[in-house]
């Protein structure tokens, strides 16, 4: 701390004026170095640093060369593309008519909430049985009916059930990452268990091109 230091009085001769004493003050820095080290700790493990925020996404596994891709049953298609536009298919796309069915035509959807193309609505009617079974599971929880475990067991069991809808999200260069992002929020906010991202095929994107120069 400080410390105050007396000096001579150069008075000592007889007969001599007698001075005042000099003081000089002196402080002692260590406690306040402690002290700043102490709060600097403090603060560093105290502090919340900022977290990158992410999103998972499933990417499928490319087949061999010589392997024909399998098909998927009960997928439904995104396809995303300039001007915040989505077009959707359901089931395998056929660029032209076969003895599986007619020629793959798509339909268009919108990010409203209310309107009657709502990506929304859409996916909340397609989904409307896993809404179901997954409430259910829910009100058994809230009512200590299921142990957390069982019932997060019981919930990964429903989205990944084979009958449940595939959802496949594909975008040419002019789509955005906003719309991609989007459709994601939609597809988990509707507890949609199966999605991924794949490549958009060239027959696929001429009939996107053909919707947008149309309209």
């Amino acid at each position: 701390m400080a410390e105050i230091a007396e000096g001579g009085s150069g008075g000592g001769h007889k007969g001599g004026k007698k001075r005042a004493k000099k003081l000089s003050t002196r402080v002692d820095m260590t406690p306040m170095v402690d002290l700043a080290f102490l709060l600097l700790t403090f603060f560093v493990l105290t502090a919340t640093f900022s977290k990158p925020k992410t999103m998972e996404l499933t990417f499928p596994a490319p087949p061999p060369p010589d392997q024909k891709p399998d098909e998927i049953k009960k997928g439904i298609t995104f396809l995303l593309t300039k001007d915040d536009r989505i077009f959707y298919y359901e089931g395998e796309f056929r660029a032209e008519a076969n003895d599986k069915g007619p020629k793959t035509e798509i339909q268009e959807l919108d990010f409203s909430q209310d309107s009657q193309k709502s990506l929304h609505k859409y996916l909340l009617e397609k989904n409307k049985p896993m809404h179901e079974q997954i409430s259910a599971l829910k009100a058994k929880h809230d009512n200590n009916q299921l142990a957390d475990s069982t019932f997060k067991r019981l919930v990964k069991e429903r989205k990944a059930d084979k009958e449940s809808y595939t959802f496949l999200i594909k975008t040419d260069d002019q789509a955005t990452y906003k719309n991609v992002i989007d459709v994601i929020d939609e597809l988990n906010v509707n507890v949609v268990g199966k999605y991924v991202m794949v490549d958009i095929m060239k027959s696929e994107m001429d009939l996107v091109l053909e919707k947008t120069a149309n309209n």
